[in-house]
């Protein structure tokens, strides 16, 4: 058998494809066009894991396919190389973070090359690169410099609106913006100084500066996202995070909530993954009502129900412990109750607020409101399960029907007025059913069925002037700014109060340099430490940009990205277009997929793009879990026993590193040097080896259970690598991690070598293929194209294992089957595929040879098998033409010597022929 050397092999190919730039790719209007893209990777110190690449291996094979059968391939990579660990790592060493980030993305790139992806390097772009977050910062201006006009369901020119303010006003514009928006004439507006106009404009621009409650963590002295705080506290370093109202630069994607609604139904995503956006978006249809707060006739407490005609059993108000109103509602005699309350409230998160039903918790204010419906007084409470960013903050309770409400007045002792009048007991939440109708006591709902009671009672209070039918989403305006200084810098600097944007011909606003990345004395973010760094003396915005500000956009920028003059070219835009294929994780679906949804609408809106959804199909892949094995240590000994013994001692299992442990079978001369307190290990073991027990988990540095792709690559190759991780199972599917199984994948490819090969000798013969070859083949073609169109990996490499053997046993070594076999192979194993095509004479890349055509006349049977059965015992078999007639089929069957030999020359009584099946003789 010849010897394949993967590692020389696939070296001298990379190095090959670098050299000669095999993937890069150029707009060609003579080819059609396939955009596939993995989703933005951010490059940590720890560098891949086996789990990382699963969803690039899946896109690249597709890459490779698209480019077989014609198409021109977009397939980039860069790097989100913005965010907090790089900052935290360079407060902790005083090091740069640029240069930890470009020491990690140097560490990704070398594992990324020797997994042999088709990336078109030329287009690597990387989010702190200055001449990335220019453009990143030019997008920023057209938001500072637009609003949502909603008749025209289109983001404008903010210079349209300022047209119109001075004309006539704002009395008879209909756009998003601030709810307290106040109503102007255009001689007001004229005579408005230039802050007074700046504000009233920040109230409508699609990005804007507001006073917003926010996670700040004081310890990181930074604003943190929802997902970045975990029971209370920071996911990285487990510092307390509390709530807290500060001046923040805020994105209006609220403007945008029913398009981002509309545009699910256009686009192939999973239903899951929709169906999490709807819920973020959080549409509902409802009533805005007015409550008065008793002896303060001037304030107006604004609820939103999607149940206005539930409003007879309120019997609370509950509000947010963020809101503003509280300090004016707070009685003297509640002051010192509702201040410790709120001081506990603020250090949770909304997430788990919105999570934790157990909870009960609250403290009443002292104020009491009227109930607009029936003129009388309910209390007002402060409740964390109200959240200030969800509605206006405030809740109208009717505990007859909500469970939280329920629960929270059972716990206060708090009245629950039954859903029938009169029925004289309170009733379990639990027990209402709103199908059955409207509970409460209102004459004129009584008996109605839920949505005609709804729309009468929002007639009713519209009729009244005590509030008005509305449309409500759950869906936040984004925080856009970070207290950091790893991150794009805001291009904005403040004069006289008033935020003004840079001159477009003076980006890129580059970070400056600082003495430390801690935020400074006095508390201002740490770009507060710069000197020298300021717009014409006057101050620049010291926030910086989110993380999911350069990955809002990144896609577009791969289509163009050493374009100095425009983000990317119109002509590179209208070709590329949307991205084809999208392959990334789950995660991401109310964030970066939202955030990006959102960026494209607006630029599409601005006329800078002739598409309006970034992404035509999305795949989520699974997640590989690891698997960790277990030693068995005898409790207060440093002895350890072998799995299957493990129960007739006093033992405590502990994780062990994976990379010693073949088989499940412990390396124990490795496990001695693994730890300094192990190296006078004592072992009990099974037939001298040690077993070690085993559990599927996910893979963390904690369990030992981390598998770098690098030391699989080298004892096994990145084909190998590349086939088993798609040998696992779906793409989309969970599933662990189990070196056990790669030596099959090992070995097939080495089987697959050996098809060009006498001995040592390549040898592949120019004859005509047999029916038998052409079957194997085209039964291949079959099977990998049907799976490739439809993105399923996993079973394709089981069909290359069983035409391996199939040809094998037929010793074929025909070129007409061999050849096409490569390319069939070669989005799976690339490495592999080259060094075949070149050995076949080859003189060009096998990503530019023509895909294999299928051809179904090589799969029609022209022989069929008949099994004789007598009597219902099989006695006897014919082959014949798949041509003949049963008649025919039955004079061949019976004139067999076996067939003869067992009916001793009697006549049967019936002759049953099943085409294509069986035949039945019966004596």
């Amino acid at each position: 058998m010849a010897e394949y050397n993967f590692r020389a092999t696939e070296k001298k190919w990379q190095q090959i494809w670098k050299d000669q730039q095999t993937y890069k790719a150029g707009i060609d209007t003579s080819k059609p066009k396939f955009y596939t893209l993995d989703m933005f990777p951010y490059p940590s110190g720890a560098g891949l894991h086996v789990g990382h690449p699963l969803g690039y291996i899946g896109s690249d094979i597709v890459a490779r396919y698209k480019k077989l059968k014609g198409f021109n391939v977009l397939h980039p990579i860069g790097f989100d190389s913005f965010g907090l660990p790089a900052e935290q790592y360079a407060i902790q060493t005083g090091q740069h973070p640029a240069k930890t980030t470009d020491e990690n993305i140097a560490r990704y790139k070398e594992q990324l090359a020797n997994i042999g992806f088709s990336f078109d390097w030329d287009k690597e772009v990387r989010t702190s690169d200055a001449s990335y977050y220019k453009w990143t910062q030019w997008i920023f201006m057209q938001l500072f410099n637009a609003y949502y006009d909603t008749d025209a369901d289109k983001a404008k020119s903010i210079d349209s609106l300022v047209a119109i303010f001075a004309k006539e006003g704002n009395a008879k514009v209909n756009a998003s913006c601030d709810e307290d928006t106040p109503v102007f004439s255009a001689e007001e507006w004229n005579a408005y100084d230039e802050k007074e106009q700046s504000d009233l404009l920040l109230k409508y621009r699609l990005t804007y500066l507001a006073d917003a409650v926010v996670n700040w963590c004081p310890e990181l002295g930074t604003v943190l996202a929802n997902d970045e705080v975990v029971n209370g506290v920071s996911e990285r370093g487990g510092f307390p995070v509390e709530r807290k109202l500060m001046k923040q630069w805020m994105m209006r994607i609220t403007a945008y909530a029913e398009r981002l609604l509309a545009g699910l139904e256009e686009i192939d995503f999973s239903e899951s993954l929709k169906e999490m956006q709807r819920n973020w978006i959080g549409k509902s249809k409802g009533c805005a009502l007015h409550f008065k707060v008793d002896g303060q006739p001037e304030l107006d407490l604004e609820v939103f129900t999607t149940r206005v005609d539930t409003s007879f059993g309120v019997t609370f108000m509950t509000i947010a412990p963020e809101h503003e109103l509280i300090s004016t509602l707070t009685t003297e005699a509640q002051k010192e109750e509702v201040e410790a309350y709120v001081e506990m409230a603020k250090n949770r998160s909304e997430r788990e607020r919105m999570a934790d039903v157990k909870t009960i918790s609250g403290a009443f204010t002292g104020a009491y409101a009227i109930n607009p419906f029936n003129g009388k007084r309910i209390p007002i409470w402060i409740a964390d399960y109200v959240l200030a960013g969800y509605g206006t903050g405030i809740v109208m309770a009717v505990p007859c029907s909500d469970t939280r409400d329920n629960a929270f007045a059972k716990h206060f002792n708090l009245p629950i007025i039954p859903v029938q009048e009169g029925a004289g007991t309170d009733i379990n939440a639990d027990d209402f059913d709103p199908k059955k109708g409207t509970m409460i006591n209102s004459d004129f709902l009584n008996g109605m069925a839920v949505p005609e009671a709804i729309e009468a009672a929002i007639n009713f209070v519209e009729e009244k002037g005590i509030g008005q039918g509305k449309i409500n989403y759950r869906l936040r305006n984004a925080v856009f700014s970070r207290q950091r200084y790893w991150g794009e810098p805001v291009p904005v600097y403040f004069e006289n109060g008033i935020p003004k944007l840079m001159k477009e011909s003076e980006l890129p606003l580059e970070l400056p340099s600082i003495d430390e990345y801690k935020p400074t004395a006095t508390g201002e973010p740490p770009l507060g430490r710069a000197t020298d760094w300021n717009y014409n003396g006057k101050q620049y915005e010291l926030s910086t940009m989110p993380g999911w500000a350069g990955s809002s956009w990144y896609f577009l920028r791969y289509m163009d990205p050493h374009n100095e003059e425009k983000f990317a070219d119109a002509e590179a835009l209208k070709y590329w277009n949307q991205v084809d294929l999208y392959v990334g994780g789950a995660e991401h679906a109310v964030g970066h997929l939202l955030y990006s949804r959102f960026w494209t609408k607006f630029l599409f809106d601005m006329g800078f793009l002739n598409f309006e959804e970034p992404f035509k199909k999305l795949i989520n892949q699974g997640m590989i879990q690891g698997r960790s094995n277990f030693v068995y240590r005898v409790k207060g000994s440093n002895k350890f026993v072998s799995f299957g013994l493990r129960k007739e001692y006093d033992v405590d299992p502990l994780h062990v590193d994976v990379n010693i442990v073949s088989n499940d079978i412990l390396d124990t001369e490795a496990f001695k040097a693994w730890r300094p307190d192990f190296a006078d290990a004592e072992f009990i073991l099974e037939e001298g080896k040690y077993h070690c027990g085993s559990e599927v988990e996910k893979m963390s540095k904690s369990k030992y259970n981390v598998v770098n792709p690098d030391d699989i690559i080298e004892k096994y190759g990145s084909d190998t690598f590349r086939m088993y991780e798609m040998f696992l199972g779906p793409l989309e599917q969970f599933k662990p991690w189990n070196t056990n199984g790669i030596d099959g994948v090992y070995k097939f490819l080495r089987k697959f070598y050996n098809l060009f090969h006498e001995g040592d000798e390549f040898k592949v013969v120019d004859e005509a293929a047999t029916k038998a070859e052409l079957k194997a083949l085209h039964a291949t073609i079959k099977k990998i194209t049907h799976d490739l169109d439809n993105y399923v990996f996993n079973t394709s490499v089981s069909q290359f294992m069983i035409v391996t053997n199939e040809l094998q046993a037929l010793k074929c070594r025909k070129r007409e089957i061999l050849e096409q076999l490569v390319v069939l192979i070669a989005p799976y194993a690339p490495h592999i595929a080259e060094e075949l095509w070149a050995k076949l004479g080859h003189e060009t890349s096998v990503t530019v040879a023509t895909y294999p055509a299928f051809n179904e006349q090589y799969l029609v049977e022209d022989e069929k098998l008949y099994p004789i059965m007598i009597n219902g015992k099989k006695r006897a078999e014919i082959k014949v033409a798949a041509t003949l007639s049963k008649d025919e089929i039955q004079k061949i069957a019976l004139e067999q010597e076996a067939v003869i030999r067992w009916t001793e020359g009697k006549a049967p009584k019936k002759v049953i022929v099943v085409p294509n099946k069986i035949v039945n003789i019966v004596l």
